[in-house]
């Protein structure tokens, strides 16, 4: 395979291909397309299926919705924003109010289809033309099918699938809705295709690792309590893997700690323009940073934004007094302005508080509107993360909880900068303080939603409903366009 210069952050910055529809009209099925590449044109060389693999890339990108929605779903963040109808969707997700009818639910069923059926594209022809190196990007392509179909299972539940072809018009009313164990039946193959024909090393910086696919097996299996096959999957990676935590939780997040030892995957993001406010996941940035920022704000360090997602009291008082993350996840706003002079605006549901992992910093390379083109990469899965999903699969499967112990105070160790703090817990106790260490190390990071709800606490989220909650409604559109092949998920 030839070696390309650039990082795939850059390419995808400067290249975005159009398959079978436009990005900005993204659907299950696009239903006017603007032209389709068909095998008699496409797929004759190399660059064919390396640009067709960096289109599936791109919808990545769009994922910066699931992120924010992750944290604004659970019980640690407020949607926020200028008014109680600023965004109305997330709104109504905040307030465990929403229906079928809801624009933002509908873009993650959109978005990730796309990046389903962009990488069904390259895989519909695999076999057309062969290459040096060509099942590494076909490994690559599965484990961006598999990155999509995960998402859309933890939202929607079961989906319907197609496998190594492009969903055509009128599927929707033919192919069924696929229950959940299939789909991760699917993943699973995915990824192990991708475990065996990648390596730890990636192409590019940015692109897919033998270490990635291991860590979203193992979390696949976790989400399906499959604890036996998640800590063998997770302690083969954390053992023979290249990944260590950082020293310094403070810079993970800064531009600087991109793409580093504890990065297992990133969504890469580029300050390249060409978004707008009417096309959100045309943008190369990350848009969920300027959904993050402090209203505005003037003074050092950030620049400012719009509000959303801001942190409870709750949350902030989950951190335990000496834990150095603090001060890195949560901007306390009041202090920070008493602190430098900083003057900022209150906007609903005001707390005091913003996820400062993910809010704009002046000096970021950002070219156009730092709310919409900020290159800050979504850490997608840190080893921090897979050492804490280990842990888990260890103590809630009765396997080890002497080696639970070890990976949750490995995290610890590093959040106190000591080894006072170590935990000596077992049992459902240790559960619990595993618990306790996933939401103070990741919050703000779009998982507390998925995790309260796989472990079966999601009634500590206001307004959550038991038996209706766990799952997000299909959009009305696409249960309309099925003519009745697919049922809506239970109470919606």
């Amino acid at each position: 395979m030839k070696m390309k210069n650039n990082s795939i952050k850059k390419i995808i910055g400067v290249f975005l291909l159009v398959i079978t529809y436009q990005s900005c009209t993204d659907d299950f099925i696009e239903r006017e397309p603007v032209y389709s590449i068909d095998s008699e044109s496409y797929f004759n060389s190399e660059d064919d299926y390396y640009n067709a693999l960096v289109a599936s890339y791109d919808l990545l990108q769009a994922t910066y919705v699931n992120v924010m929605l992750g944290e604004i779903a659970s019980n640690n963040t407020l949607c926020g924003g200028g008014d109680a109808t600023d965004v109305i969707g997330f709104q109504q997700i905040d307030d465990m109010i929403h229906t079928p009818v809801n624009s933002n639910l509908r873009d993650i069923w959109n978005w990730m289809f796309a990046g389903v059926n962009r990488a069904n594209y390259l895989l519909e022809f695999q076999d057309k033309t062969d290459f040096e190196g060509k099942e590494i990007m076909i490994a690559e392509a599965k484990f961006l099918r598999a990155y999509y179909n995960f998402e859309l299972v933890k939202w929607f539940g079961g989906i319907p699938l197609k496998v190594d072809q492009r969903f055509a018009l009128g599927d929707e009313t033919t192919i069924p809705r696929s229950t959940p164990a299939e789909v991760y039946a699917l993943i699973e193959s995915d990824l192990q295709y991708a475990i065996d024909n990648l390596s730890y090393t990636a192409p590019q910086v940015g692109r897919v690792t033998k270490g990635a696919a291991q860590a979203l097996l193992g979390k696949a299996y976790l989400y399906q309590d499959k604890f036996e096959e998640s800590s063998l999957v997770l302690d083969n990676l954390i053992i023979n893997g290249p990944y260590d935590l950082v020293t310094d939780y403070n810079t993970i997040f800064e531009s600087e700690g991109e793409n580093n030892i504890e990065s297992v995957f990133e969504v890469q993001y580029t300050d390249v323009e060409g978004a707008s406010f009417d096309c959100l996941q045309c943008s190369e940035g990350n848009v969920a940073v300027g959904f993050n920022g402090i209203r505005n704000y003037d003074g050092p360090l950030f620049d400012s934004g719009f509000s959303f997602n801001v942190p409870t009291q709750e949350v902030v008082d989950e951190f335990e007094e000496g834990d150095l993350r603090k001060d890195v996840a949560i901007l306390d706003i009041e202090s920070w302005s008493a602190q430098t002079g900083a003057s900022y605006g209150t906007g609903y549901e005001h707390t005091g508080y913003f996820n400062r992992k993910y809010i704009s910093r002046k000096g970021d390379l950002n070219t156009g509107d730092q709310n919409l083109t900020n290159p800050n990469n979504y850490r997608s899965i840190r080893f921090a993360d897979v050492l804490l999903m280990a842990a888990e699969a260890f103590n809630r499967g009765g396997i080890d909880d002497t080696k639970a112990r070890l990976y949750l105070n490995r995290v610890r160790n590093r959040a106190f900068g000591n080894t006072d703090n170590e935990v000596n817990l077992s049992g459902s106790a240790l559960t619990e303080a595993i618990y306790h260490e996933r939401r103070v190390e990741l919050v703000g990071e779009g998982h507390q939603f998925f995790d309260l709800v796989r472990t079966g606490r999601g009634s500590e989220i206001d307004g959550f409903v038991i038996g209706r909650h766990e799952l997000f409604p299909i959009p009305l559109e696409e249960i309309q366009f099925s003519n009745g092949n697919w049922e809506q998920n239970p109470d919606y």
